[in-house]
């Protein structure tokens, strides 16, 4: 159906007013927002999760969430990892969840501090930004500072050239002048 058919066929059809039913959430709204963001943009298994491999199984660990929230060793035979890991993956035409309503991007955070203030909270705490070697740790396993000859050693860092690399493009002179032909 191209674009001006799919409207055709929304003014076509008769208006109706869809009523949401809910039940309140097991142990308030910061539960749910906390069970939901383990699955929204995550990828299913994460390298460092995998503990062990051989050709027939595989050996990962996970945090079993009925059992207190321990962390916990499973073996699995590869078709069996596979097929769970394949319940993780959208099927085609989906997309993983996007914000919308109040959370769309346009003005989003000046409708948030509308809704703050409607509801008296006061200001937003700020964002806390956590340094790559943390996340690298957190998501990877790998520490990002430890020395990769000695494994004992801690790298620090003396000074970051990014942002001088991105205000001059490098130039190369001799090459540049030898890539020109003579005049003449």
């Amino acid at each position: 159906m191209g674009g001006n058919k799919q409207g055709q066929f929304a003014k076509s059809q008769p208006l109706q007013t869809l009523e949401v039913y809910s039940k309140a959430p097991f142990g308030g709204p910061a539960q749910v927002v906390e069970y939901l963001g383990r699955y929204t943009h995550k990828i299913a298994i994460t390298r460092h999760r995998i503990l062990e491999l051989t050709d027939k199984r595989l050996k990962f660990k996970y945090k079993d969430y009925a059992d207190g929230n321990k962390t916990k060793e499973m073996w699995l035979g590869h078709e069996e990892f596979l097929r769970r890991f394949e319940q993780h993956i959208l099927p085609r035409g989906f997309v993983k969840i996007r914000h919308s309503g109040f959370l769309r991007c346009k003005d989003k955070h000046q409708r948030i501090a509308k809704i703050r203030q409607s509801m008296k909270l006061g200001n937003q705490m700020p964002k806390v930004k956590i340094p790559l070697s943390v996340r690298m740790l957190e998501k990877y396993g790998r520490d990002i500072n430890l020395c990769p000859c000695c494994k004992i050693g801690r790298l620090i860092t003396i000074k970051d050239t990014r942002a001088e690399r991105r205000e001059k493009p490098r130039q190369f002179p001799d090459l540049i002048a030898k890539a020109q032909p003579a005049p003449g």
